[in-house]
């Protein structure tokens, strides 16, 4: 078992944790492909505390992942620590799935890493995590939508994933979301 990580359970406490990664995570991520414009109202959209409490009441779970961490010098934890963490782990990334979005499937509605956090296999360790609670629960597979240019979607075709279909989606403010739709079996 890697002991750089562990996954953990979120509460509404760590909501604000979610909204710093994404906000930390979407310029890089998307800068080349969406404009500043359309990522600050996404953000906007999707990430304020009361949005994403909304998002838990309509069966989202959050999972954060959490890397072991060396104190700063005077002993205290850098940023985006956990509640109730000491200094020994910092979150890095989450999840945000629910099971039965279509029958029998969970979808990935989220998973954002922090920039220099990627290529360390916890992308993987989130996908993973989110399978073995889905097959536990009988869903047969997982499903997610990625932007039709983020680099990513090599990431997911290596896991197993495959390309459905092409769905834009209107999000207002004249903004498109253009994604792929993909599945794995489980």
């Amino acid at each position: 078992m890697n002991t750089n990580y562990r996954i953990v359970e979120t509460t509404p406490a760590d909501y604000e944790t979610i909204q710093n990664i994404a906000h930390a995570t979407w310029p890089d991520t998307f800068g080349d492909i969406l404009s500043g414009e359309q990522i600050d109202y996404m953000l906007g959209l999707m990430y304020s505390v009361e949005e994403l409490a909304k998002q838990v009441e309509k069966g989202v779970v959050f999972k954060m992942l959490v890397e072991a961490q060396q104190a700063n010098q005077n002993g205290k934890p850098n940023s985006h620590y956990l509640q109730g963490e000491m200094t020994r782990f910092k979150a890095v990334g989450y999840v945000g799935f629910q099971q039965d979005y279509l029958p029998n499937t969970t979808k990935i509605h989220k998973l954002y890493l922090l920039p220099s956090t990627q290529g360390k296999g916890y992308g993987k360790a989130l996908i993973n995590e989110v399978a073995i609670i889905a097959r536990n629960a009988g869903q047969q597979k997982l499903r997610l939508d990625v932007n039709y240019q983020n680099k990513a979607i090599g990431f997911y075709e290596h896991l197993g994933f495959v390309k459905l279909e092409r769905c834009n989606t209107d999000i207002g403010q004249g903004y498109l979301m253009e994604d792929w739709v993909m599945e794995m079996d489980l």
